[in-house]
């Protein structure tokens, strides 16, 4: 299992996500540009003691990113996902991409995944945090496929 931030724009979502994955013993990967300076002190700060830049693999676009050589599924969070969270059957080496805050994914990348997924929410809320978004997820596709820590 695997996270990946497409083009994150908010320095403190990117720092908590860092720290999330960390502590499920999640790699995190990142499709730039960002919206903020990609520096390992940046990093430092925003992650705290939880998780290394260095441990952060880093694509300079989404072409790079989707050339590489990946097992499993590409699976896309998205407020216009075709499959409800509590319905979606994970997989132990699906990637899980997240677009920008501001922006979402665009259209090359919702036709580039294998799955959209939706985490429904109360009528009338457009989204969550980011960070938050990637914990949920994260949590329920470690729980269904074994990986807990």
């Amino acid at each position: 299992m695997k996270v990946a931030l497409y083009q994150p724009d908010i320095a403190a979502n990117f720092g908590a996500i860092m720290r999330t994955c960390a502590c499920f013993g999640v790699a995190l990967e990142v499709i730039e540009p960002c919206g903020f300076p990609m520096s390992e002190k940046s990093l430092r700060r925003a992650a705290m003691d939880y998780g290394k830049p260095e441990h952060v693999q880093r694509f300079v676009n989404w072409e790079a990113f989707a050339e590489s050589n990946r097992a499993g599924r590409l699976i896309l969070l998205t407020t216009h996902g075709a499959t409800p969270l509590p319905k979606f059957q994970f997989q132990p080496e699906d990637t899980l991409l997240f677009g920008r805050e501001s922006a979402g994914a665009p259209d090359g990348v919702h036709a580039a995944a294998d799955a959209r997924v939706v985490i429904p929410m109360a009528a009338g809320a457009r989204s969550l945090n980011l960070s938050n978004s990637v914990a949920v997820t994260l949590y329920d596709a470690l729980r269904q496929t074994g990986g807990l820590p």
